[in-house]
């Protein structure tokens, strides 16, 4: 549990860090990127979630309406992760050079020391960083399938939200540390046997990020906050820095 309030805390201390006079400059394009995507996928969701709710209650035979009050729970649930995760998807897509920009900078201000890269080295990196999230989606689709699956099966599927919020922690902290060890010429493959040697700090740290994305306003902050966060993370856990 103490491993896992330290993620947490590393999420959190993002807010502060955002707010540093050498940081904020390099916040601005990934909030309006938040902003935006956040406010169009939240209204599209509302407009589909509550009819597609109560086709399916519709679906089930007389015998069985009792299950509604089980469907309506789970499906919105299951709605609201895959908003979620979509949003969480396609702003790192088209953040990550930003993304990448601020995690370097960061490092530079917890450290002091100089880190080779800045703009000239972003824009090189701009398709390696797209190829990244690229694969990362790719990760992401091969395992929330089987996990969507398991919303349909009777019984099983009270597990399923459980099992898909897990999953989503796990995936917030991949998706953010990626940032300051991809800087580091660190990439996808051992980013994660790195980030399962304390697989609990790395849980708290992609809880942070799940709830705070759920708070009005607040959620337009998260990306931004959690770069800085995933990169103090990757500052202060050595298990990080050594090669699984």
């Amino acid at each position: 549990m103490k491993n896992f309030l330290t993620g947490f805390r590393y999420f959190t201390s993002g807010f502060a860090l955002i707010s540093k006079p050498r940081l904020r400059r390099f916040v601005i394009i990934p909030l309006l990127i938040n902003i935006l995507l956040f406010a169009g996928l939240l209204w599209v969701a509302t407009q589909w979630i509550t009819e597609i709710a109560h086709y399916l209650v519709q679906l089930l035979p007389i015998w069985l309406e009792w299950l509604s009050f089980l469907v309506w729970p789970i499906f919105i649930i299951a709605s609201l992760l895959l908003v979620f995760f979509s949003f969480s998807v396609i702003a790192n897509f088209l953040a990550a050079p930003f993304n990448s920009l601020l995690a370097e900078t960061t490092e530079q201000y917890l450290t002091g020391k100089t880190i080779q890269g800045g703009w000239k080295q972003i824009i090189k990196d701009t398709l390696p960083s797209l190829w990244a999230e690229l694969r990362k989606l790719f990760y992401y689709l091969l395992r929330i399938i089987p996990l969507g699956i398991l919303f349909l099966i009777p019984v099983i599927n009270l597990a399923a939200p459980v099992l898909w919020t897990l999953f989503g922690m796990w995936m917030m902290a991949i998706q953010y540390a990626d940032y300051p060890m991809a800087n580091q010429r660190i990439f996808f493959r051992e980013q994660r046997k790195r980030l399962r040697k304390k697989r609990m700090v790395s849980l708290g740290f992609g809880a942070a990020v799940m709830l705070f994305t759920l708070i009005p306003v607040i959620n337009f902050f998260v990306m931004p906050v959690a770069v800085c966060g995933a990169t103090r993370m990757w500052v202060k856990e050595p298990h990080l820095h050594n090669k699984a």
